[in-house]
């Protein structure tokens, strides 16, 4: 099992004088510690799930862009790009110029969006759902599409490109892997099955929701007759705190393994965790020295 790392919030200690030094230095110890991948959100407010909306929120890509510059190795992606915010031309362009510049080590996340008072805030249109989900199918054709080298001209409901140039190509081949987020079951996990390459469930929903919702891609997977081998099968566990003794409710080492080791048996090969206090160096030693080395041996259901 791959363990990944994401970065929600930047209210860290020194402010935004030194938000970019310590942005920095847990980027290199996350990928020195052997987190496998780190992840940013799309937001540029703080969801009231994470209190106050006046958080310190970083724009995702950009931040990534950053962090490529600092590391080596760990994959990189937005947990997950929220469909409305950007035209999927540009996306897409986005997306490849992090794939270059990180020597190919980008992710494609994006899902439907959801923070309907942030695009008001920001005067970002927020269509009904029906339509982000048809303006998300698109936006998957068109990156497919583009990542092909087909130029031919696109023409949808909603986008229509007339030239979708992509020069330079992803390093990555056929394409940076498209991570699709969310546990709908009529809509997020077909699109999972007919374009992704990575679905993104959560486990705070319950064991039994996880393994519903795997069956139900499954099921998708041979309406269309794809292998769900084929799918790399992720997982976001938020608000973790962790501690060597398990004290005041945190997750002790073993206590986190043994979190992992249940999810695994479920067929998830690569678990995504947040932490708030992310910037102590003690704690990413901890996980480096007592989780990470036994997460990397914990067997991974395949079917």
């Amino acid at each position: 099992m791959h363990l990944g790392l994401q970065l929600p919030i930047f209210a860290w200690p020194g402010g935004p004088q030194q938000l970019g030094a310590t942005f920095s230095r847990i980027a290199e110890q996350a990928e020195h510690a052997g987190f496998y991948s780190l992840w940013t959100m799309d937001h540029v407010q703080g969801p009231p799930v994470f209190g106050a909306i006046e958080l310190e929120v970083l724009e995702g890509w950009s931040a990534l862009a950053f962090a490529a510059a600092r590391t080596k190795h760990i994959k990189l992606g937005v947990l997950v790009t929220a469909v409305n915010f950007r035209y999927p031309g540009l996306l897409v362009k986005t997306a490849t110029t992090l794939d270059v510049l990180s020597g190919g080590r980008s992710y494609f996340g994006i899902g439907a969006a959801y923070f309907a008072e942030e695009n008001l805030a920001y005067g970002i249109p927020f269509p009904p759902v029906k339509e982000r989900f048809e303006r998300l199918e698109e936006t998957l054709q068109i990156a497919l599409q583009m990542w092909s080298g087909d130029e031919r001209s696109y023409e949808g409901k909603y986008y229509q490109l007339a030239r979708p140039l992509n020069s330079p190509q992803a390093l990555q081949k056929p394409h940076p892997p498209i991570l699709i987020a969310g546990g709908g079951e009529r809509k997020t996990l077909q699109l999972v099955a007919r374009y992704g390459d990575a679905c993104n469930l959560f486990p705070h929903e319950g064991i039994e929701t996880v393994r519903h919702k795997l069956a139900v891609l499954r099921e998708h997977c041979e309406a269309i007759g794809r292998p769900y081998e084929q799918i790399e099968k992720t997982a976001l566990s938020p608000f973790l705190r962790f501690t060597r003794d398990g004290r005041d409710g945190t997750l002790s080492p073993a206590a986190a393994i043994d979190h992992f080791a249940e999810l695994g048996e479920l067929g998830i090969s690569h678990m995504i965790i947040s932490t708030p206090n992310v910037y102590e160096p003690e704690l990413l030693e901890l996980l480096a020295t007592e989780v990470i080395p036994a997460v990397e041996k914990i067997p991974v259901v395949s079917s």
